[in-house]
């Protein structure tokens, strides 16, 4: 098992299976968390429905912070990001949770609470209210536009329905150019929600896997592609 270092990274020449394709695509296997930034959270090494890749939970305790694994070597401002993940309540959470997991870009590492995010919540889905399944899949903008502000201001215009089932392998593709960002699912040839105003405008940042801290996430595959 692998524990929680909080704020803490390691160096590596090959990190975490890392395959370098070209200048500008990055491939990270995500079976080892050597390499890996853990913000207030633990990382194991896991099988889950045959596939490996890493399970990723909130360290005992913590609460109202943020969860992050930062990926390292990558500097991202336009690009697509795909990815392997799996998102459930974690057995202690409240029943009203959701399984909250996804991927945030242009993280600024200096205080880990700036970043653009898309995250799914798959106890959603398949909800017998269709409001609720309206909200299975988000965007957020940390720390200025967090979900419940877009909902209440935006009602529909950040989030939207895609068929998710709570821990099971869903593959995701965010594509980002300036201030634009769709986000796919399944291998769709149309997104499940874009966005045409992302509210950090141009910046750019770090990668990171995101989750809630009452979720337990999985993530393998992560594939990045730079522009």
């Amino acid at each position: 098992m692998i524990k929680a270092i909080l704020f803490f990274s390691i160096a590596f020449g090959s990190v975490f299976g890392q395959t370098l394709e070209s200048n500008n695509v990055k491939t990270f296997s995500l079976n080892s968390a050597e390499g890996l930034e853990l913000i207030n959270v633990n990382a194991v090494e896991v099988e889950h429905y045959g596939k490996e890749g890493i399970q990723i939970s909130a360290v005992e305790g913590k609460i109202n912070v943020e969860t992050l694994v930062i990926i390292p070597e990558i500097v991202f401002k336009d690009g697509i990001i795909e990815i392997e993940l799996t998102g459930e309540p974690a057995p202690s959470a409240d029943p009203k949770m959701r399984g909250f997991v996804g991927v945030a870009f242009r993280v600024d590492t200096s205080n880990y609470s700036s970043y653009e995010c898309f995250y799914l919540r798959p106890t959603n889905a398949r909800a017998d209210n269709q409001l609720q399944r309206n909200h299975s899949v988000q965007y957020v903008s940390h720390p200025e536009y967090p979900w419940y502000k877009l909902r209440n201001n935006y009602p529909g215009l950040y989030e939207s329905y895609v068929d998710l089932e709570p821990g099971v392998w869903t593959k995701l593709k965010i594509e980002v150019a300036g201030r634009v960002a769709k986000l796919y699912l399944h291998n769709a040839e149309q997104p499940s929600l874009i966005v045409n105003d992302l509210k950090h405008k141009e910046l750019e940042g770090k990668i990171a896997l995101w989750l809630h801290t009452s979720t337990l996430a999985r993530y393998r595959n992560l594939v990045v592609t730079t522009k």
